[in-house]
């Protein structure tokens, strides 16, 4: 019975050593001849072969499982319940999701002719509203008469293009900033259909080609590390990826948000030349994926990672660097939770300390399960606690220290769901060295900005574009500079968003000229190849970390 099969499979499945791979190898062969009846089974199937594509045992269970994922989409079970397998990412079932510009227009460029819109989830009033973006100017006395509706005026321009096709691309044409071109089009909220085809992505069987094999013969790694002793210790290697191999694991990043119904903002802004690649060891590898600089915050530089395991996409994680700090955010696909999650995340700590020399670690209240059920079920806050992180604020100190004093003298005491909420309604925090007060998660970055509205309102009212360049001109001037606007495209960007803050740091006049020029470095890095050399300069420049702390100490909040 293939039921029972499926069964004993998933039940030995992270289990290792002895004849288990010979039995694991049978089982998936067996399996792959023979249909199941639920949709649910299916599914576990799946699930399962993944896990093993990602852990195999040897060699020839990693064939049998790599031939049974390429077979899938053309089971008869997955065709017969390909309605109830929507949105499960599995090869030959379909995705429905509301994608954001830039992964729509990925998704546009690769797969034209299998994206439609689901015309019953769209805001027609809304789009009947936007049909002048459409077109070119010489077409719009057209739009006057007749009166069509929205979708037949679609249907009149698109062509041979797919309805979806053609929005995404017009709608993403239009000559705006990327940041404001892209929210105008997530402003519309598509809902867009990814029918399945030969090459069309899935969650079934994708995997980097440059990593190398590395079987799991040996039980996997469950136990807690030493988090600490863990990032000190660091990775074995880090190396720039090459443009192929970029290019390749940014779209392998796509594809695991794609299939699971999410965008990541790191990947969707990608750049290819800012990609590195750790080797932790054991099969585990992390892609460090930098974005492109017209999406660069103004401070913190923001890394995606997708973890892979034998070359698997396991999960994803972001990091937001400066000050020597760190936040992160961190999530293992369920396929894979319960298998090496806290010695996945060990290693992308070290990887994170080692990219940019942090020494202060935190996670913010949405990771922990604010405003967040999915990681209050998973009890994320305890999973933190229990690898070293804590609290900095005495009331959830307070909190903790009740709770953990009531599961020892009960084992069986979980906190409530309520008592959860409490708990992560602020940072947790991981120092490996003295408790500093200039870290991500204390710093009030957003009064930085409050500041600088402040100082251009009085000086120049609505006019922010005269105030931009202004600003950079001054800045120039304050910096013996010379002219930016001289310098590489990036880097000009980089020295107009900066320029009105740098304009009101306290003291800036009384720098020595090292020290001015040392500023000039950490602008033009922020518009540079690598994100991570901004860090770098920005955290070794003493007088100006504590300019820009000053400026957010004394700025105001909006809510003030």
């Amino acid at each position: 019975m293939p039921a029972k099969a499926l069964t004993r499979l998933v039940t030995i499945k992270a289990q290792y050593g002895g004849d288990v791979a010979r039995e694991k190898r049978d089982l998936v062969r067996q399996l792959g001849r023979r249909r199941l009846v639920e949709a649910s089974q299916v599914e576990r199937l799946h699930e399962t072969l993944c896990f093993l594509h990602a852990y195999p045992d040897d060699l020839a269970l990693f064939r049998e499982v790599a031939r049974a994922l390429g077979r899938f989409r053309s089971r008869g079970d997955v065709r017969q319940h390909r309605e109830q397998l929507v949105d499960t990412g599995i090869a030959g079932t379909e995705i429905y999701y509301r994608f954001h510009a830039s992964t729509a227009l990925w998704l546009a460029e690769r797969w034209p002719e299998q994206l439609s819109l689901d015309w019953d989830e769209l805001d027609a009033a809304e789009l009947d509203r936007r049909l002048h973006l459409l077109v070119l100017y010489s077409e719009s006395p057209g739009l006057d008469e007749p009166p069509l509706p929205f979708r037949a005026w679609l249907d009149r321009l698109r062509g041979q293009e797919t309805d979806a096709t053609f929005l995404i691309r017009r709608l993403l044409a239009q000559p705006l900033p990327w940041l404001l071109r892209n929210r105008c089009y997530d402003s519309l909220r598509l809902m867009i259909h990814l029918s399945p085809g030969p090459e069309t992505p899935s969650r079934t069987g994708p995997r980097f080609s440059g990593s190398p094999f590395v079987p799991q013969p040996v039980p996997l790694r469950r136990q807690r590390p030493d988090l600490s002793a863990k990032i000190l210790r660091g990775t074995k290697r880090i190396r720039a990826a090459s443009r192929q191999e970029a290019e390749e694991l940014i779209d392998l990043a796509r594809e695991s948000m794609v299939t699971r119904s999410r965008d990541l903002y790191t990947f969707e802004a990608a750049d290819p030349r800012d990609v590195r690649i750790v080797d932790c060891g054991h099969g585990l590898e992390l892609a460090c994926i930098g974005v492109l600089p017209e999406v660069r915050f103004l401070l913190e530089a923001v890394y995606g990672w997708l973890l892979l395991r034998n070359g698997v996409p396991l999960g994803y994680a972001l990091s937001s660097a400066l000050w020597q700090s760190a936040e992160i955010a961190f999530n293992v696909f369920a396929t894979f939770r319960g298998a090496e999650a806290a010695w996945i995340y060990a290693n992308l700590l070290a990887s994170v300390r080692q990219l940019f020399d942090v020494d202060t670690f935190t996670i913010y209240p949405y990771q922990l399960g604010h405003g967040n059920e999915e990681a209050l079920e998973s009890g994320a806050w305890w999973f933190y606690y229990k690898l070293g992180f804590r609290p900095r604020d005495p009331a959830v100190t307070d909190l903790a220290r009740a709770e953990t004093q009531r599961m020892a003298r009960r084992p069986s005491h979980r906190s409530s769901l309520r008592t959860l909420r409490r708990l992560a309604e602020r940072n947790l925090f991981l120092e490996l060295g003295s408790r500093r007060q200039d870290v991500i998660g204390v710093v009030a970055t957003d009064r930085v900005g409050t500041a600088v509205s402040d100082a251009l309102t009085r000086r120049f009212g609505s006019d922010r574009e005269r105030a931009e360049l202004a600003c950079a001109d001054e800045v120039a001037d304050l910096l013996w500079a010379g002219s930016w606007r001289r310098l590489p495209e990036a880097e000009r960007l980089a020295w107009r968003r900066w320029a009105p803050m740098v304009a009101i740091l306290p003291g800036v006049a009384r720098w020595s000229p090292d020290e001015r020029r040392a500023l000039v470095d950490v602008i033009r890095a922020k518009g540079a190849r690598r994100e991570s050399d901004f860090v770098e300069r920005f955290d070794r420049h003493s007088r100006l970390r504590a300019a820009v702390r000053a400026l957010a100490r004394n700025g105001r909040r909006m809510e003030e």
